[in-house]
């Protein structure tokens, strides 16, 4: 029979006795040691206790001020600000893209559409936020000739479209009607509102309720431009006057430094409603409520006042950074691109010579010209300058990783025989050179991904990359060497990156 258990109770009651008792203990014990401390500061001479009370104070400060600092909430970090980029900076980016055969015309459409709004001198708007926010009720009410058709999947605005609206004084302004962010139809819809709101002079970002972690994210990424951008909280109408109000305060508070202008609108647009007739049947109603955007139509005239040209620079800079960040992605996909081409043409190379040669070594890859020549190559591609003493010593120090794994490398090139049939009953030859031509393949892509993300010729780190590469090839990697083999045996293997 089992002894019972003490109660839960009892063992909580227990250990908040011991700790209670702890605690007087080392209160006790402070109390006791600052008593004794302060005795014999008493009994020190003047000139003795005054030094040491400063001392005290300032360690005593110090420490606050650390634990301050270590418990203090962290500062609210704004978006990375765009990084500036000067239109012949851009121009020469997408001419060595050109040259690389990048296809670019979509960055080449967004300068010419720069260029043809700033001819035009009109000043664009760009309506941004999310969807389901009156967006295109604010559309209507701005430019009344504008009739958005609703779209029951969520989300009115299916493309970029323009509309003329006009301010009170008789001002004219292009409206631009972009997709709201968290559209059903995903990325492609919010890439399309993020676009056109780079190429607009000013923005205004609507919303009908205090702002999302996301929608604080958008508002902070257009700020980062430098654009004016005015923050409307549409529907006012639907709050009470101290919510309303309290919604303006918290939005001043938060985003008095991105927005140039806080205002409270209602852009009308339908509502629907059930209501009890005599005889008892409920009907639904829809209504056509009531407009008021004085406020945005005034905020809008302060900055429409000073005319296109004073925008101008603002939306320029923004476009040029946008079509800079996207230059950069496309030339790193070119060259990945070449850097693969380049790996496939000396894997190539090595195959062909191995072949040829009459007792291939698998330390060949730093006893040839071949791995330099590919170094060099790859470096040239992703723009990394290199020495000769660096491209001796890399080649140095992957050729004792291959040497370490050659029975590995040759394993596998064995197993790789048997996918080709014929290859197997050349000899030796034939397997060594697919080991050779692993070999160049690894070096090739673990040199390529080092330069990729460090842009320095790591030694350390492009040997590593070879030996997970050489250890564990990819079914794919070893049947393409193969496969190379098997097109210089049959007398077929053109070098056809040479082309």
């Amino acid at each position: 029979m089992s002894k019972p258990r003490l109660p839960l109770r009892l063992i909580l009651f227990a250990a908040i006795a011991v700790g209670g008792a702890v605690l007087i203990g080392l209160v006790v014990a402070t109390l006791n040691s600052l008593l004794e401390f302060y005795q014999r500061l008493v009994e020190l001479p003047l000139w003795l206790r005054l030094p040491l009370i400063a001392a005290v104070a300032l360690a005593v400060g110090a420490l606050a001020w650390l634990l301050w600092r270590l418990a203090r909430p962290a500062p609210k970090t704004s978006a990375r600000a765009p990084i500036p980029v000067s239109r012949s900076d851009v121009d020469a980016r997408l001419d060595t893209l050109r040259r690389r055969r990048a296809e670019t015309a979509a960055l080449e459409a967004e300068l010419v559409e720069l260029d043809r709004r700033r001819d035009l001198g009109e000043i664009y708007v760009a309506l941004f936020g999310e969807i389901s926010t009156g967006k295109s009720s604010l559309i209507r009410a701005l430019a009344p000739q504008a009739a958005p058709q609703i779209d029951v999947r969520g989300g009115t605005t299916r493309a970029v479209a323009h509309h003329r609206g006009v301010l009170p004084d008789g001002r004219e302004l292009i409206l631009a009607d972009v997709p709201g962010s968290g559209e059903v139809d995903g990325q492609v819809h919010e890439q399309l509102a993020r676009d056109e709101a780079l190429r607009a002079h000013a923005a205004i970002y609507l919303c009908a309720s205090d702002l999302t972690r996301a929608q604080d994210a958008e508002l902070t990424w257009l700020a980062g431009f430098g654009k004016p951008i005015v923050l409307a909280l549409n529907k006012a109408d639907l709050y009470s006057d101290a919510e309303r109000d309290a919604l303006l305060r918290r939005f001043a508070q938060r985003y008095a430094k991105q927005a140039r202008a806080i205002v409270a609108i209602s852009a009308g647009g339908s509502e629907r409603y059930e209501r009890t007739l005599a005889d008892g049947r409920r009907e639904k109603v829809e209504r056509e409520r009531t407009a008021d955007i004085a406020a945005l139509q005034e905020a809008l005239d302060g900055f429409a006042r000073a005319g296109a040209a004073a925008l101008e620079p603002a939306r320029e800079a923004a476009v040029l950074a946008e079509v800079g960040r996207r230059s950069d992605e496309l030339s790193r996909a070119v060259a990945a691109r070449e850097s693969a081409e380049t790996v496939t043409k000396y894997t190539r190379r090595a195959v062909v010579g191995a072949l040829a040669a009459v007792a291939p070594g698998s330390d060949i890859l730093i006893q040839g010209a071949l791995g330099t020549a590919l170094v060099r190559e790859l470096a040239r591609i992703h723009g990394v300058p290199i020495r000769e003493l660096d491209v001796e010593a890399l080649l140095a120090r992957v050729g004792l990783t291959v040497r370490s794994t050659t029975a590995i490398v040759l394993a596998i090139a064995g197993n790789a025989l048997k996918a080709f049939p014929g290859l197997g009953t050349l000899g030796g030859g034939v397997l060594h050179a697919i080991a050779y031509g692993l070999v160049f393949d690894s070096l090739g892509n673990a040199l390529a991904a080092t330069l990729a993300e460090r842009a320095s010729l790591d030694a350390a780190d492009v040997e590593t990359r070879v030996r997970v590469l050489l250890a564990e090839p990819a079914r794919e990697r070893v049947e393409r060497v193969a496969r190379i083999a098997w097109e210089a045996v049959r007398g077929d293997g053109t070098d056809t990156a040479d082309r």
